[in-house]
């Protein structure tokens, strides 16, 4: 496999992850970084990160509309549950683990 089509199937399994994410909207971000260690939320930072090392202008709220499907707040209105105290509780767990 050489760069470009390497660079084409990753880039299709980027959409295929997102498809699928966009088709399990009652997986909750906090669920995610529970059982994963990143969300929806990472994956908005990660294409900002990786637009500003390329000189590419974009924004948090336009990286994120790309890995929702739609404004942020649209999505959050519409799909975001409260975390309950047991993921609040696992998710703090392991940040702990994380700092020692």
């Amino acid at each position: 496999m050489d760069k470009p089509q390497q660079t084409e199937l990753e880039a299709a399994a980027f959409r295929r992850l997102l498809k699928h994410l966009d088709s399990r909207k009652d997986v909750q971000n906090i669920e995610l970084m529970n059982v994963s260690g990143f969300c929806r939320n990472c994956l908005s930072k990660w294409m900002l990160a990786e637009a500003e090392e390329r000189n590419i202008e974009m924004d948090y709220d336009q990286a994120r509309e790309h890995i929702y499907g739609m404004p942020y707040s649209e999505w959050r209105a519409n799909h975001q549950l409260p975390a309950t105290p047991e993921q609040m509780a696992i998710f703090e767990s392991l940040q702990n683990k994380k700092e020692k």
